[in-house]
C-alpha cells in the first residue's frame, strides 16, 4: 500500500481507501472481537440547536449531546461489553460532545484525551497537522484490544481524503482501520446502532 501524502491540505490515499461500505452484521463482530483493530468514532448524537463557538474549554459555547446522543453512547458502552469486543485504550478529543461520548460508553477512568482528535474548526491549531498525527496513530499497532479513537466527522474525512456525507458517517458511527506499523487499511464504516441491535439479539 503507498503511503500518503498530504496534498494541498487534502490526503491522497490509496484506492482501498476511498469509497465506503458499511460493513455487514456476520463479518463485523468476528472483526471486532479478534481486536488489534483502530476504531475511529465519531461522538453521540448532538444538539443542533445549539451554536458550536469553536472555542476551547467552552461548554456553553459548544454543540452538545443531546438526550438521544447520551442514551446512544451508553447503550453503546454496554453493546461493547455484552459482545465481548476488546478495547485497549480510549482516546477522546477534549470537545465536550466527544468527552461525554467517550465517558459514557466507557467510563472516565478509561478515557484520555488527545489534542490532536480536536474538531477542524476549533483554535488554534492546524487541522492538516492533527489530521496527519491521527492518521499515523491509526497505523499504530494494537496489543490487547482494539484501539478507540472519539472524534469529528470532518478531519476523518481529511484522513480518508474526501468529504464524507452526514448518511455514510453519522454520529455514533466507527470507521474501522487494520494497523500495518508504515500505514493502514481502512475497511469500513458501521453504526452504533448496528452494534447495539447486535447485543440485543445476543441475549
Amino acid at each position: 500500500m503507498r503511503r500518503r501524502v498530504l496534498l494541498g491540505g487534502v490526503f491522497a490515499v490509496p484506492a482501498m481507501a476511498q469509497g465506503h461500505a458499511f460493513l455487514a452484521d456476520d463479518a463485523l463482530l468476528p472483526l471486532l472481537r479478534a481486536g488489534g483493530l483502530n476504531l475511529y468514532f465519531r461522538h453521540a448524537i448532538t444538539d443542533r440547536s445549539q451554536v458550536d463557538t469553536g472555542l476551547r474549554g467552552d461548554r456553553a459555547g459548544q454543540r452538545n449531546l443531546s438526550e438521544a446522543g447520551r442514551q446512544q453512547a451508553t447503550r453503546l458502552g454496554q453493546a461493547i461489553r455484552a459482545l465481548n469486543i476488546p478495547v485497549a485504550e480510549v482516546l477522546t478529543s477534549e470537545v465536550f460532545r466527544a468527552q461525554d461520548t467517550a465517558e459514557l460508553a466507557f467510563g472516565r477512568a478509561q478515557t484520555r484525551v488527545e489534542r490532536d482528535l480536536i474538531a477542524d474548526d476549533y483554535t488554534p491549531g492546524s487541522p492538516s497537522d492533527d489530521a496527519r498525527a491521527v492518521s499515523r496513530r491509526l497505523a499504530q499497532p494494537v496489543v490487547g484490544g482494539n484501539r478507540v479513537m472519539i472524534g469529528h466527522i470532518v478531519p476523518l474525512g481529511m484522513i480518508l481524503g474526501r468529504g464524507l456525507a452526514q448518511q455514510e458517517f453519522p454520529e455514533g458511527a466507527a470507521g474501522v482501520f487494520r494497523p500495518g506499523g508504515a500505514d493502514w487499511a481502512f475497511l469500513g464504516f458501521f453504526r452504533a446502532e448496528q452494534l447495539i441491535a447486535l447485543a440485543g439479539s445476543a441475549r
